[in-house]
């Protein structure tokens, strides 16, 4: 094996496709159902400042490589609490 080979092994970053980043997502996604936690995660984020969503937004949007134009939201309207 050539250096160059060997180098471009060590630094192999997996990409999409990646059934081991798969996996352990299902996985830790599995253990938080389970866990209780959802209802819980689900009011505190309901809960979360209307200034504060919209500046998460907009710096999620900044590094976007463009908008969805089926997306749309209002965080100066309430939400309904089901």
């Amino acid at each position: 094996m050539n250096t160059q080979s060997k180098k471009t092994q060590q630094h192999f970053e997996p990409g999409e496709g990646n059934r081991e980043a798969d996996r352990q997502y299902r996985e830790q996604a599995r253990r938080f159902v389970e866990s209780g936690k959802v209802d819980e995660a689900a009011r505190k984020a309901g809960r979360q400042d209307r200034k504060e969503a919209a500046e998460a937004e907009r710096q999620g949007r900044a590094r976007a490589k463009e908008l969805d134009p089926t997306v749309h939201r209002e965080h100066d309207k309430a939400v309904k609490d089901s």
